[in-house]
């Protein structure tokens, strides 16, 4: 018994690289050359908007250690009020 093919698939010729094609024609190259360049654009940009916003560079010495407690007063008050009850 022979096999027949579908008439909707015989309408249509499928594209293969012997039928001489050129490479653009095949979608499937698109995505096997255009995701990689794809990457490799938007490192591109992030690589220039980071050299662009470089943070500065802190010339400063650090805190003493008084100057730093001093600094945390504050906020060691407010620690020892919320976990002192009742008052």
């Amino acid at each position: 018994m022979p096999m027949t093919v579908p008439a909707a698939s015989t309408a249509r010729e499928i594209a293969s690289p012997e039928s001489g094609l050129p490479w653009w024609r095949f979608r499937i190259m698109w995505l096997v050359l255009g995701l990689p360049a794809t990457v490799v654009c938007t490192s591109l940009v992030t690589a220039g908007i980071a050299w662009t916003h470089i943070d500065p560079v802190v010339t400063d010495p650090l805190p003493t250690p008084a100057a730093s407690a001093n600094a945390l007063e504050p906020a060691q008050r407010a620690r020892n009020h919320a976990a002192t009850p009742g008052r």
